[in-house]
């Protein structure tokens, strides 16, 4: 028998989820098929079979052997899985019937590869595995889709009861249950609920009887209460009008009248009610009646005396309330389901650019892994800056962490690796951050491969005659384009010339290039495009090579010879056009920089520029310049900072560890969920010239109650299997605001203490736990992860500094941990982040993550927003 992994859904949620509808598990993937299960070390035969229900793969294995489908990041087969049957040494006819899953279990990403017997084989799974992985995926971007999210919960949970599969549960059965949903009932109510669910006393539940049984577990009497309160200012009754009013005063909706009545339309029931000028008799949680004509005519009895008659008055019901307040019209993003938005016709260096730090490393900094992976899911999450670090290989470059254990991968993969999934989330262009250590040859051979992998999405052009750049381009003059940043050493050494004070002795004019195996210089002199010889023909000849380096004049380099000796390829150097890698020689117009000048601070140094006085010139700096900050070395477990501080100062590229989920990773996905998942936002008008707002301070409180959660997860082992205890979680919840260095100038806030503001009595006032940390939590609710009700007011004092716009910089975090929890051991119950400024007010469901930022389906927390000014 064949399993339909979902059941049609009614009204406007069925057209939006064909991609569900329909679908069928063929019954082999069912029942289940062997297949050749290929790893680096050996192939096995193994039973794979597909549980759409519970969501997830099954094989036999002795470490894991699931898959849930929630977990898979992505499905590669045939041409797209190449990279891993050469590596395994398969033969190219098994191209067509080989696929891979690209999952995260236990914290880690992981590869699972199978091999097909048959290409219908192949077909059948590759097709099942996607549409499964869709549907999953689509209820996993937010809420809404409340039936098909009920439906799927519904199957996974009576499977799972269902223990001996004779379809039909025991009390014995449904005591289980609640024990994985993490809700403890007492007898009394386990057995009131089996019996209202068991009208026919039959002494077990079939499937119609479970979903009785769901309704009732599912009930939220948070949310009816909040629908009786409006209701009962309101004469009783939840029409337009008085939606209106709670949307734009309770949800602060900027949405127009004619938004809000087509919201409405979407979500209310047309209830019959007598035409007498008055409402007040109408029952507003009366539910809707049965489905007839809109065009069926009234039955009217002329021997009788004339009545009002009765017309349809739309009214919102406790039921479609709260679908409304689930759905995805009320979202907790502001931006959910925005384009690009904001204007990206503005210089590239007044963006922030989502960054990654080491990308070819998916581990540790010394001994880790160094693969094509990493750049595959930063760019499939939209990251526009990648980093290579390149050295010499036998025949062609490679790129690894130097000086370390770490394992190295080709260039050339990389290359082949960033074209092909360069622009699947984002048009937007690719900056490759390159540290180059290479031999001039194999700098050359880099060039060669990077030209054949981009085409011409590369961007070049000639090292002489370019023009002199005032301004740089913007991302919507550069959509499609990868741009090479690199340390130009020609261009090092002419700032560096700046520096130095003009000689009295006389000295020839020369910049060396360090000495090349003859092989290498004889290809460099055969080369029409690079610099004859060594370099040694005098400062004549180099100036005339090198004129595309603006700001710098013959005297100058005249006056003494650098230190650093040039080792450049001349091909190379025609790759380094908008972004030109320097050294950070200090701020200011007299240091030369020209606009496409970009330097790297590490961690420390970017520390030290926010305690001084010198934040001010990092931040002038990059109104028209870009800096890239990276995590300091000694981070070797690939931990990272937190980058909201170096977004604060006006950097724009802060690179990130990828491969680690901890808070500045969470902050840095949080950050780019936003502009339409483009990689790039707009950086706040403080800090893009408009000077004047640095001196505008104001103080605010954050007021969050936390109402309730619904359904948090069971915490799994590391094989993914769900832990199933006896003891039930005892929740709370943590609200953290991180903000950025304003304590320090150029902000002029003299001290911390001013974010000691009054705060109404809470069980839990907010805490400075930090200079840049509020936090403050609720209390716990005993033995209940299903559906704790707090109804608890937090209130965390901040202050913000430039204007409206830089609460895109203050983060708010949402962390539902344990009463006993521990963060160094434990791992939270679920969490939520996002910028300040994209937290709608009112009575949100926040959708609530793991650690790795996979949405859980079913988990949520009900909370209510606002802002109070203090100023």
């Amino acid at each position: 028998m064949s399993s339909d992994i979902s059941q049609s859904t009614p009204g406007p949620l069925q057209s939006s989820l064909n991609i569900e509808s329909d679908f069928t598990v063929p019954d082999a993937l069912l029942t289940g098929q062997m297949m050749t299960k290929v790893s680096e070390k050996k192939s096995k035969r193994v039973l794979f079979r597909l549980d759409p229900d519970a969501g997830c793969i099954l094989y036999k294995s002795s470490k894991a052997g699931v898959v849930s489908l929630e977990a898979i990041k992505e499905i590669r087969s045939a041409v797209g899985a190449r990279y891993y049957r050469e590596q395994f040494g398969l033969p190219e006819e098994a191209e067509q019937r080989f696929l891979t899953l690209i999952y995260i279990l236990d914290g880690a990403y992981k590869t699972l590869h199978i091999l097909t017997d048959t290409r219908d084989s192949f077909l059948l799974w590759d097709a099942a595995i996607r549409k499964l992985v869709a549907v999953r995926q689509g209820l996993m971007t937010g809420l809404g889709k409340v039936e098909v999210r009920e439906t799927a919960w519904t199957r996974k949970y009576w499977k799972g009861a269902d223990g001996d599969g004779d379809k039909k549960l025991s009390l014995h059965e449904v005591e289980r249950l609640g024990w994985r949903l993490n809700a403890r009932f007492t007898n009394q109510e386990l057995k009131a609920m089996f019996d209202e669910a068991d009208p026919n006393n039959q002494g077990y539940l079939d499937y119609t009887g479970f979903q009785s049984l769901v309704h009732s577990l599912n009930r939220r009497p948070e949310i009816e209460q909040i629908y009786k309160d409006v209701c009962d200012v309101n004469g009783g009754k939840f029409d337009f009008p008085v939606f209106e009013k709670f949307m734009t005063q309770t949800q602060q909706s900027t949405l127009s009248q004619d938004e809000l009545k087509a919201v409405f339309a979407q979500y209310s029931s047309s209830i019959a009610t007598t035409n007498t000028g008055t409402d007040k008799d109408a029952s507003a949680s009366t539910p809707a009646p049965a489905a007839t004509p809109a065009s069926t005519p009234a039955i009217t009895d002329a021997s009788k005396p004339s009545t009002p008659a009765a017309v349809p008055s739309p009214l919102l019901t406790s039921e479609g309330f709260s679908s409304f307040l689930l759905s995805s019209d009320n979202a907790v993003f502001s931006e959910k389901n925005r384009s690009v938005y904001q204007d990206m016709t503005r210089p590239f260096y007044e963006y922030y650019i989502s960054s990654s730090h080491n990308t070819y490393l998916v581990g540790h900094q010394l001994i880790g892994v160094s693969t094509i992976e990493g750049y595959i899911r930063a760019l499939l999450h939209s990251c526009r800056s990648v980093e290579l670090d390149i050295y010499d290989g036998e025949t062609e470059p490679v790129v690894f962490h130097g000086n370390t254990l770490t394992s190295k991968v080709s260039v050339r993969d990389v290359c082949h690796a960033i074209a092909k999934y360069a622009f699947v989330t984002s048009p937007y262009p690719i900056l490759i951050s390159a540290e180059i250590h290479c031999s001039i040859k194999q700098q050359d051979v880099l060039v060669n491969i990077m030209t054949e992998a981009f085409g011409e999405a590369l961007v070049r052009a000639p090292v002489e005659g370019r023009p002199k750049l005032s301004v740089l381009p913007s991302p919507e003059d550069l959509k499609g384009k990868i741009l090479v940043k690199a340390k130009n050493l020609y261009v090092v050494a002419q700032l560096e010339a700046l520096h130095l004070k003009p000689s009295t002795a006389k000295q020839p004019a020369v910049l060396e290039a360090d000495a090349e195996s003859e092989e290498s210089e004889s290809e460099d002199e055969s080369s029409t495009q690079k610099i004859t010889g060594d370099i040694k023909h005098g400062m004549k000849e180099l100036k005339e090579k090198w004129r595309w380096v603006r700001g710098t004049s013959s005297t100058d380099l005249l006056a003494k010879k650098p230190k650093e000796k040039v080792k450049m390829s001349f091909n190379l150097a025609s790759l380094l056009v908008y972004t030109v890698g320097v050294k950070c020689r200090g701020f200011g117009k007299e240091q030369g920089y020209a606009p496409e000048h970009i330097f790297s601070l590490s961690e420390n140094k970017a520390n030290k520029l926010l305690k001084t006085s010198t934040m001010n010139d990092l931040m002038y700096h990059t109104k028209d310049h870009m800096v890239r900050i990276y995590p300091k070395g000694t981070r070797v477990n690939s931990t990272n900072y937190q980058p909201h501080r170096f977004w604060a100062a006006g950097a724009q590229v802060v690179a990130i560890n990828w491969q680690t989920f901890d808070l500045g990773y969470t902050m840095n996905q949080a950050m780019f969920q936003r502009n339409g998942r483009s990689g790039l936002v707009l950086k706040p008008d403080a800090l893009r010239g408009k000077d004047e707002l640095l001196s505008k301070r104001s103080k605010h409180v954050l007021e969050v109650t936390i109402v309730s959660a619904h359904q948090l997860p069971r915490l799994k082992d590391s094989t993914g299997h769900e832990v199933i205890e006896k003891s039930i979680v005892d929740p709370l919840v943590e609200v953290t605001l991180h903000i950025p260095d304003w304590t320090h100038p150029p902000f002029g806030l003299k001290s911390r203490s001013t974010l000691s503001l009054s705060t109404s009595a809470t069980p839990n006032p907010a805490e400075v736990t930090s200079p840049r940390v509020v936090q403050a939590r609720t209390r716990s609710v005993r033995n209940n992860g299903f559906n704790p009700i707090w109804r608890e007011k937090l209130e965390l004092p901040f202050d913000v500094v430039g204007g409206k716009e830089m609460l895109d910089l203050i983060f708010v975090q949402f962390t539902v941990i344990e009463d006993d929890y521990d963060q160094d051991e434990d791992d939270p119950i679920a969490v939520y982040c996002t910028p300040l400024s994209c937290l709608e007010k009112g009575y949100r469901h926040l959708p609530l993550h793991d650690s790795q930022l996979s949405q859980y389906l079913f988990s949520t927390l009900f909370v209510q927003v606002q802002i109070r000014d203090e100023d």
